[in-house]
């Protein structure tokens, strides 16, 4: 007889098996990640256990009355097909019950299984990668196409409210919450263009992420006005962080793809965004990377 799956919240100790789980299926969660996802809906983490054994875990954060996403979605090998991942997924869709619209990134086999529970396509996400030496050519060209004066500065030199006002015009609901844990983690570097009236032009984060076999580090979010000022961005994240990077990008986004592969960037994956409900009108020509696959 199948045994009971009980469905408890994550919990600050649990945090070290999803993240091995995650690394395991090629997730590369980035260092401090889950705990940043716990943080941003405290009620939105789970774990599957039987007995006393995790066997699997679910995101279903809710952003606020209007959004949420669905991530972290797995269930561990030696239990799978057993009617536990549909116990986990139920679950989080109960907790997301009354949010209109709701996101998620779906992988190739699953986008189907999704369709089924009434999500509909958007547009497809590239995973690009690249082995970087940390030290890219220097280029002037992020300064052309504009004509004000931009500073390229870190986290600790600017208001988080200029960052948060200018990524809410590019994510399909405000997530202040979430994004001031991602810009003053310590884990990483963070990047802004600033004008002379304290206004953001684009962003970006670099962080240290765990591969199936190495670590290496995770771009996202990568938002900026124009391809030019996006370059520049990304030069300066890769700057002094050497060794294998990732970004995912929207594929509607051309000059993303334009401007990875001019940098070197290989393409090595891809999934689906999808949305139950109503898809956002969001601006994705100036969006050249995502915050994570497991929270949009």
């Amino acid at each position: 007889m199948k045994q009971r799956l009980d469905i408890r919240p994550l919990r600050p100790v649990d945090i070290a098996h999803v993240t091995a789980w995650a690394r395991a299926e090629g997730f590369a969660p980035g260092q401090g990640d889950v705990a940043i996802y716990r943080h941003t809906d405290r009620q939105g983490l789970w774990l599957g256990w039987l007995g006393e054994e995790p066997i699997g875990c679910i995101a279903g954060v809710r952003y606020n009355c209007a959004y949420g996403f669905i991530g972290l979605f797995l269930v561990r090998p030696a239990w799978r097909g057993q009617g536990y991942g549909l116990q986990l997924w139920r679950h989080a869709m109960h907790h997301l019950a009354d949010v209109p619209c709701i996101g998620l990134e779906a992988a190739t086999d699953r986008i189907a299984d999704y369709a089924g529970w009434g999500f509909h396509a958007a547009s497809p996400t590239s995973r690009w990668s690249l082995l970087s030496a940390g030290q890219p050519k220097p280029s002037a060209r992020w300064r052309q196409g504009t004509g004000a004066a931009l500073a390229l500065v870190g986290a600790d030199a600017v208001h988080d409210a200029a960052v948060v006002a200018y990524d809410a015009r590019h994510a399909p609901s405000p997530r202040p919450h979430f994004l001031r844990d991602w810009l003053h983690h310590p884990a990483g570097t963070v990047r802004a263009l600033i004008d002379g009236q304290g206004c953001c032009h684009g962003f970006g984060r670099i962080r240290p992420c765990l591969l199936p076999t190495s670590e290496g580090w995770r771009v996202g979010p990568l938002i900026a006005d124009t391809p030019a000022l996006a370059e520049g961005l990304l030069r300066g994240l890769l700057l002094e962080h050497p060794g294998q990077v990732l970004i995912d990008a929207p594929q509607v986004n051309a000059a993303a793809a334009q401007l990875l592969a001019g940098l070197g960037f290989d393409r090595v994956g891809q999934t689906l965004r999808m949305y139950r409900g109503p898809s956002p009108q969001l601006p994705l020509e100036e969006v050249f990377g995502l915050a994570c696959l497991e929270l949009g």
